[in-house]
C-alpha cells in the first residue's frame, strides 16, 4: 500500500506472450537508444564545429590585433622623427609639403 493505493491482482503470462512482450520492449529500446546515439552524435559534431570556428575566429582577431599594433608603432616611428621617412627627398631644409599646407602663404584663392 503505497500512498493509499492498493496492488492490483496481475494474471500471469504464459511463455510465449511474455517472449513476445520481451522482445517488443526489447526493440523499442534499441530503437530508442539508436535515436538517442544518432541525437547525442549530431550535438558533439555542432559542437566541435562551433568551436573550432570560434578557434578560428579568435586567432583571426589575434592576428587583425597583432597588425594594427605593428602598424601603430610604424606609424609612431614615422611620426616621430625616428625613421629615415622624414626629410627624405625635400631637397635638404625645405619643408615636406613644400609650402602647401597648412599656414602657407600661397593659399589658392576661390
Amino acid at each position: 500500500r503505497l500512498m493509499g493505493f492498493r496492488g492490483a491482482a496481475v494474471k500471469p503470462l504464459n511463455e510465449e506472450a511474455a517472449a513476445e512482450l520481451g522482445a517488443e520492449l526489447l526493440g523499442e529500446a534499441i530503437v530508442f537508444g539508436v535515436g538517442g546515439l544518432c541525437l547525442y552524435l549530431e550535438y558533439a559534431r555542432q559542437a566541435g564545429q562551433a568551436r573550432r570556428r570560434e578557434d578560428e575566429q579568435a586567432e583571426a582577431l589575434r592576428d587583425l590585433r597583432d597588425r594594427i599594433q605593428r602598424l601603430q608603432e610604424q606609424l609612431d616611428a614615422v611620426a616621430g622623427g625616428e625613421g629615415p621617412e622624414k626629410g627624405r627627398g625635400t631637397g635638404g631644409d625645405s619643408a615636406p609639403n613644400s609650402g602647401r599646407g597648412p599656414g602657407s602663404d600661397s593659399a589658392p584663392n576661390s
